[in-house]
């Protein structure tokens, strides 16, 4: 299981950095934020088209590392028309899947895509990359000025 996972990890976090889903400027977005890591300077720029509470329309941009960038990009296809309230708890799913602990031999596959992820609670110095996207979403719709730093 652990190697599946591995393999998986690795192939979607390569496909996605390479061909990013939703990696546009959105024109007349309705919530936006900036997100940057200082650690190792991976930025992203997050812009959403909200309507009747559903994200109608997501896009990113910026720079970083694969795993940054990956994970910005299957967010997007992933909160793509989801209520507002389901975003969050999306998020915070994601956020306690790549943080929890490395022995644990919970099933993450109805996270689909996102279970690729697990994987980066092997590198805690990497937990940081994989939600800058979405840290950053959750201060775009908080419609913080704030630039999300975590």
């Amino acid at each position: 299981m652990k190697q599946d996972l591995r393999d998986l990890y690795q192939e979607i976090i390569l496909d996605h950095n390479k061909n990013p889903k939703n990696f546009k400027l959105l024109e007349e977005p309705t919530h936006q934020s900036e997100g940057y890591n200082p650690l190792c300077g991976d930025k992203v720029n997050l812009a959403m088209k909200v309507q009747e509470n559903t994200i109608q329309d997501i896009g990113f941009q910026g720079s970083g590392c694969a795993i940054s960038k990956a994970s910005a990009s299957v967010m997007t296809s992933a909160l793509k028309g989801l209520k507002i309230d389901e975003a969050a708890a999306l998020a915070a799913e994601f956020e306690k899947m790549v943080k929890s602990d490395i022995d644990s031999e919970e099933d993450y596959s109805e996270f689909g895509k996102l279970a690729a992820f697990a994987g980066v609670r092997e590198f805690p110095v990497r937990v940081k990359c994989a939600t800058l996207a979405w840290h950053t979403m959750k201060s775009a719709l908080g419609q913080t000025d704030k630039t999300s730093t975590e």
